[in-house]
């Protein structure tokens, strides 16, 4: 569980992800030795993985993000799994529940390219079925700030 100063500490590092671990004590009025602790915990628990850079993938040359949701063989999803990660344009995989096994999401320059895309997947050993949508907008982008400012707000 996180504490109000790991959160406060996820939060500042959230909107400044280049500071300091002295400046972040400064901010948060706590000594460097804390905050080095509390990182270096938050790490070690796996909370916190590290601090790539935000992209935006439209801006790189892939406009279109689509979501596949894949039937596959009985059995055989470490494969594929393993197969997708080799495959660029494949962002996230996860296993899921009900109609099919993953959910996909994948990026792609425009519909030609998504199609050559979609052709990959499909030819993975084992998927037996795809069903693709694609992403109109983003109306609330991928998120954790909500839950670390309750987590700030209620934990001592």
């Amino acid at each position: 569980m996180l504490d109000s100063l790991d959160a406060r500490l996820l939060l500042l590092l959230t909107d400044s992800p280049r500071l300091g671990v002295l400046e972040c004590a400064r901010r948060l009025g706590v000594a460097r030795g804390t905050v080095q602790a509390r990182l270096d915990r938050l790490t070690e628990r796996g909370i916190l993985g590290g601090f790539p850079p935000e992209l935006d993938l439209a801006a790189m040359g892939y406009s279109l993000t689509a979501f596949a949701v894949l039937e596959i063989a009985q059995g055989k999803r470490a494969g594929v799994a393993e197969a997708l990660a080799a495959i660029d344009e494949v962002c996230e995989v996860h296993a899921t529940t009900g109609q099919g096994d993953l959910f996909v999401r994948l990026v792609a320059r425009d519909n030609d390219d998504l199609q050559r895309v979609i052709d990959e997947v499909v030819g993975v050993p084992d998927v037996l079925r795809t069903s693709t949508s694609i992403a109109l907008s983003t109306p609330v982008p991928p998120r954790v700030r909500p839950l670390l400012e309750r987590t700030a707000r209620t934990r001592t």
